[in-house]
């Protein structure tokens, strides 16, 4: 079991993608979903899906635990999933020393784009890239689980 420690942040301009080292295409949906807990099941780049439990209300930190599964499993679970089914890119950014995941989404997301850095020591803010908007840890509006459930955090769109 590893401990996710993460902190999330909305993303103010573009100016990211001039350092983005890799694109991943993902898929995701989630199979259960309480304050407490979480199941998910993501198809990355239409071939490998992994199935992954969250425990824990704290969204800062929580225990995880995932597991390779086979993808035609995933595509049949996929019938069972509650919500919006989630289409994303991830692209891995690295920042003085510490790699940031952007997920710029798609579909019913479109339009949102969110960074999330996960390390083990606190990043001081003056040392957070500025391509940064606000920082939303714990705004349970923009957790995945939520975005599948309730959409888009106050879609006025």
């Amino acid at each position: 079991m590893a401990k996710e420690v993460e902190r999330k942040f909305l993303v103010r301009d573009k100016s990211w993608q001039e350092q983005a080292q890799s694109r991943i295409a993902i898929l995701q949906f989630y199979l259960a979903i309480t304050a407490e807990r979480s199941v998910r099941v993501r198809i990355s780049n239409g071939g490998e899906a992994r199935l992954t439990l969250k425990f824990g209300s704290d969204l800062s930190a929580r225990d995880e635990f995932e597991y390779d599964i086979p993808l035609d499993d995933a595509k049949e679970m996929q019938a069972f999933a509650l919500g919006t089914t989630i289409v994303k890119a991830r692209y891995n950014v690295p920042h003085d020393g510490y790699l940031y995941e952007v997920d710029v989404f798609a579909g019913a997301l479109d339009g949102l784009v969110v960074a999330e850095l996960e390390t083990p020591d606190r990043v001081a803010d003056g040392a957070l890239p500025e391509w940064l908007g606000p920082e939303i840890t714990g705004d349970i509006r923009y957790s995945n689980a939520s975005l599948a459930l309730n959409g888009f955090p106050g879609d006025t769109r």
